[in-house]
């Protein structure tokens, strides 16, 4: 289902230069067993996702099958780089253009994040595995196992204005996907794979379990104005998570409250 769709000029489609790197090749290997379902938190429902069949992804241009790694620990935070005026009716366009970039500019198997957010708020499915199991996507240089890349079509730097839509869009990734007893607003301790990131392969990083990229990797991303609203977007993922406990103590007890304004 298309939400506040709107029109959006072809020539904004740009090639996107991301600084973004791969661990390693990626090669095929079925799901373990806890990799098998989604592992999160009681109560936290599943956003709505429009999947790659609905944004027409190019499943021949992907040259390997999903790798698949343990329950989600922490979410990294990312802009895609583009303006930031586009119509959200033309934003399949653009994913396809940034499937493109990836695989073909830059050599990957797939695209690198496992969602994209757009302006108004419409989460899609990014890396193809499955949205309800662990991906191991290539998003975050060193540290792509048991993470989970969320990027913003747009650019956020300094000055730019962050919708309440993209907010909350991030926060009801992070809630649903991070694993049960996970923090929003709490740290991780995460190990780097990769010495291109900002710790060396090997060296333990303390991190947010929602981090911006440029907290593991060399980069700006996800730029000022968006890497500012990463408290607000751990607050709201926190807030929901406790009222999904809330909500699951509650129907448990015979009697559901409710929490809707």
């Amino acid at each position: 289902m298309w939400l506040r769709q709107r029109l959006w000029p072809a020539a904004a489609v740009l090639p996107l230069t991301l600084l973004v790197l791969r661990d390693a090749p990626v090669r095929f290997a079925p799901p373990p067993p806890q990799a098998q379902a989604h592992e999160r938190a009681p109560g936290v429902p599943q956003p709505p996702i429009v999947t790659r069949a609905g944004w027409h992804a190019d499943e021949g241009m992907v040259r390997e099958h999903a790798v698949y790694t343990g329950a989600v620990r922490a979410v990294f935070i990312h802009h895609t780089g583009e303006s930031n005026t586009y119509d959200c009716a033309d934003v399949p366009r653009m994913l396809r253009a940034v499937e493109e970039s990836h695989i073909k500019g830059n050599g990957w198997d797939d695209i690198g994040y496992n969602f994209l957010v757009d302006r108004c708020g419409t989460i899609y499915e990014g890396r193809a595995g499955g949205i309800t199991r662990q991906v191991r996507g290539a998003h975050t240089t060193g540290f792509n196992a048991d993470s989970v890349g969320i990027a913003v079509l747009g650019n956020y730097g300094r000055g730019a204005e962050v919708p309440k839509a993209i907010i909350r869009a991030l926060a009801e990734v992070a809630a649903w996907k991070l694993r049960p007893g996970a923090d929003p607003q709490g740290m991780v301790r995460l190990v780097s794979t990769n010495d291109a990131s900002r710790y060396a392969k090997g060296e333990a990083a303390v991190l947010h379990v929602i981090s911006g990229h440029r907290d593991a990797y060399q980069t700006n991303c996800p730029g000022e104005a968006l890497y500012a609203k990463l408290p607000a977007i751990r607050a709201a993922a926190a807030a929901l998570r406790l009222r999904a406990v809330r909500g699951t103590d509650t129907r448990r007890g015979g009697s559901r409250r409710d929490d809707s304004h």
